[in-house]
């Protein structure tokens, strides 16, 4: 699945705007995944998962910071997010499937804190973008 010239420009448009609410954006989203999904949880036993832990909040830092990434790496998602595919599959061996429920969680985030700007185009596309990623996020199970 390819992005058009359009849904890239709109990704990378929202993105200057998301990275500036990087760490809050991203504890967020953490929070919504362990609170929607709970099973989730059990590949952080070592976490203090309180909302607004330090733990949660690098974390959650870090997963944006991935998201970042890619949106900069946009012709070449795979090459960003490789060794960050091999970590979960082989090393922390997390369901695939979890990339799918944090993406959504990232989704309604951004949407919750962009309202005007998430319209039904962007949401197509920001959807679509991070299906890639959770796509090639699991390309290592394969």
């Amino acid at each position: 699945m390819s992005l058009t010239k359009t849904e890239r420009a709109i990704i990378v448009s929202m993105w200057g705007k998301i990275a500036t609410q990087a760490d809050t954006i991203g504890t967020e989203t953490l929070e919504r995944l362990f609170l929607s999904y709970p099973q989730t949880k059990t590949y952080f036993p070592h976490f203090d998962l309180h909302a607004g832990s330090a733990q949660l909040r690098a974390h959650g830092s870090k997963v944006v910071a991935a998201v970042g990434d890619a949106v900069k790496s946009i012709d070449n998602i795979a090459g960003a997010l490789a060794k960050l595919s091999e970590l979960h599959a082989y090393i922390l061996r997390v369901d695939p499937v979890n990339f799918k429920l944090l993406s959504h969680c990232l989704l309604v985030t951004v949407a919750a804190r962009f309202p005007a700007d998430f319209t039904a185009e962007a949401h197509a596309a920001w959807d679509k973008f991070m299906s890639v990623v959770s796509s090639v996020l699991t390309e290592k199970y394969r």
